[in-house]
């Protein structure tokens, strides 16, 4: 009986000494993307005319959400939450960057971008390129998008995926978030990144 109970004691104690070793994985709110192979990179003049590659932010983490300016719920609402989860991060919102790339670069010049997205954050970079830069980034990224006719001639509209990719501040892709999580989610996984997760 004795030797039944010890070894019960010592198989509990190594089952809990083995738990404690192992790494916790971080508790994400979106999706955890750790490890994907695509969604890399992209090469993308900002609404300032510099080319821009992910690269260039290091040390922060990165959003990249896909829209276009003229879109009249899921953008605004998007780039609305991510400010207001920068600014929940207190001092931590500047290790942040927001970049919005549109998916409608016909309308959206540098200077309409410029203006938009000075509505929601003043160092959020908007992402522009040509129709076949788009369709390469868009293709890395799996992202949907197409042109849709309007009601008048000459009029449309974009239908475009609607969740954001997430970056460490090393450069990889960690998140994805999807469209409607809200802004305290999206902080506290920012929170978990800049942590080191």
């Amino acid at each position: 009986m004795l030797r039944r109970t010890a070894l019960l004691t010592l198989s509990s104690g190594l089952a809990l000494g083995a738990a404690g070793c192992m790494e916790a994985k971080p508790r994400f709110k979106g999706v955890d993307l750790t490890g994907a192979d695509y969604a890399r990179d992209f090469q993308l003049a900002d609404h300032n005319g510099r080319q821009r590659s992910l690269k260039d932010f290091q040390g922060k983490a990165v959003v990249v959400f896909f829209g276009f300016t003229q879109c009249p719920d899921v953008c605004p609402t998007t780039l609305t939450e991510l400010a207001q989860a920068k600014k929940l991060l207190g001092a931590d919102g500047d290790k942040v960057q927001g970049l919005f790339v549109t998916v409608d670069p016909e309308r959206d010049t540098p200077a309409v971008l410029k203006e938009y997205m000075a509505n929601f954050d003043p160092s959020f970079l908007a992402l522009r390129g040509t129709p076949e830069q788009l369709a390469a980034v868009a293709k890395d990224f799996k992202l949907y998008y197409k042109k849709v006719e309007g009601k008048t001639a000459g009029s449309y509209t974009m239908d475009h995926g609607a969740a954001s990719y997430v970056y460490d501040p090393q450069g990889r892709l960690r998140l994805y978030t999807r469209y409607g999580s809200g802004a305290q989610a999206l902080a506290d996984d920012l929170k978990l990144l800049l942590k080191g997760a």
